[in-house]
């Protein structure tokens, strides 16, 4: 079979086995085998791939390798945009996520933070896959193998694996430190919250509540209420933590 010099870069080497990490290899491959697939073979998957050089020029996933050739696999460029470049840069787009199963309590902690997450808790892969594609999301998930699916063109594999520091890693990969804006979407819904004085909209919160506070927002799909109470100020404990960066999270 014919071989190929594969050097991965940055993040991307955490899919790799520790020998292969931060250097050059040599790997067969299968007879004209497209660089996404061997990649992928490789464990990377290619939503995380942001350039991708054949011999020194930018390539396609499509670019069908013959041998002997030199890939060079670079993840996400948080500095400089390579989309001008690059022939598979998925782009920027709105932090909007898509979440699979075993992220429930991070799709809780990016609600609060003020992003859009969709997460339902028994959603199959395929329709994962297919919301991530026809929604414009970005799928977080801890199944690598889902990134692996064609229509998946954002996607991001959540290494950590305690919710919090899960927050703090997709803030920091996707640079959204700037664009938190908390306590603006139902933790249940996902949907933006609005400020309510309406009578009506306050007569299931508790007397002494009222009593207490005079700030609440409502939630227009499920009629749940929120306001500033214990809860607001752990969650806020919580996003300072997240901000302050590793050394806070716990």
């Amino acid at each position: 079979m014919p071989s190929v010099t594969f050097r991965v870069y940055a993040e991307l080497n955490d899919f790799l086995p520790p020998r292969r990490r931060k250097r050059a290899f040599v790997q067969e491959v299968a007879p004209r085998s497209s660089v996404k697939d061997a990649i992928e073979a490789l464990g990377v998957p290619h939503p995380e791939v942001d350039l991708l050089l054949v011999d020194g020029q930018p390539a396609g996933f499509s670019h069908l390798l013959l041998g002997g050739e030199r890939v060079a696999v670079y993840p996400r460029f948080r500095t400089i945009d390579v989309a001008g470049v690059s022939l598979v840069s998925p782009g920027r787009i709105e932090p909007r996520f898509v979440l699979d199963v075993h992220l429930g309590r991070l799709a809780a902690y990016l609600r609060l933070a003020g992003f859009d997450a969709a997460y339902n808790n028994d959603a199959a892969d395929s329709d994962l896959a297919a919301s991530s594609s026809r929604e414009t999301r970005v799928l977080l998930t801890r199944d690598v193998g889902l990134l692996y699916r064609n229509e998946v063109r954002h996607g991001y594999f959540v290494r950590e694996t305690l919710p919090a520091r899960q927050l703090l890693e997709v803030i920091r990969h996707f640079a959204l430190a700037g664009r938190l804006r908390p306590f603006t979407r139902c933790l249940r819904c996902n949907v933006p919250v609005e400020e309510v004085t309406d009578e009506s909209a306050l007569a299931h919160v508790p007397p002494r509540v009222r009593a207490r506070h005079t700030e609440f927002r409502l939630c227009p799909a499920c009629g749940r209420v929120y306001w500033k109470g214990t809860h607001y100020e752990w969650m806020t404990g919580l996003l300072r933590r997240v901000t302050a960066g590793p050394q806070g999270v716990h």
